[in-house]
């Protein structure tokens, strides 16, 4: 697989921000700064790719903590789907969104469809959806379930999700 870094944050020591692996040939990549003054520095990772004949886009990212953050990304992601089209296509990240009747989380479903939402965090017992994956159109969803293994529930405090596709 290709390892597409969206470095977000530096340090002295390490980087942070999101990364997105890809075992096919990517077409079409963008690092987007969705941050927001004041907050931490957050981004997203669009590529396109595909797949025989059928295009995906994919968008990797990892939304803020309040509200009013989450509010103004979430518009911004839904504005690169808008301006770029595909024949699936594919948000997925750490939404951060605790409230399921929030903004965020209803302007999403509109576009995408309601998504099947797991328990992933946190890791050890999980309580919350903090982690999502959209797929448009929702009839390519084969099934999503989150990644329990001893391993992953020590790699993070967040669960992977896997989410297998009909294409």
């Amino acid at each position: 697989m290709k390892a597409i870094a969206g470095i977000t944050m530096f340090s002295e020591y390490t980087h942070y921000g999101n990364a997105l692996l890809s075992r096919l040939e990517i077409e079409e990549l963008h690092r987007e700064d969705i941050s927001i003054n004041g907050r931490e520095p957050r981004g997203a990772i669009y590529i396109k790719t595909r797949l025989g004949n059928v295009s995906i886009q994919v968008v990797a990212t990892h939304l803020g903590l309040m509200p009013g953050e989450r509010r103004a990304q979430v518009k911004q992601l839904l504005n690169i789907f808008d301006r770029k089209s595909a024949d699936i296509s594919i948000l997925m990240g750490d939404l951060n969104e605790w409230y399921l009747w929030g903004r965020p989380l209803r302007w999403l479903h509109r576009h995408f469809s309601k998504a099947t939402a797991r328990a992933t965090f946190p890791s050890q017992f999980p309580l919350l959806a903090l982690d999502r994956i959209w797929i448009k159109p929702r009839s390519c969803l084969r099934s999503m379930t989150s990644y329990k293994t001893a391993i992953t529930r020590r790699a993070s405090d967040h669960l992977p999700l896997k989410a297998e596709l009909i294409i």
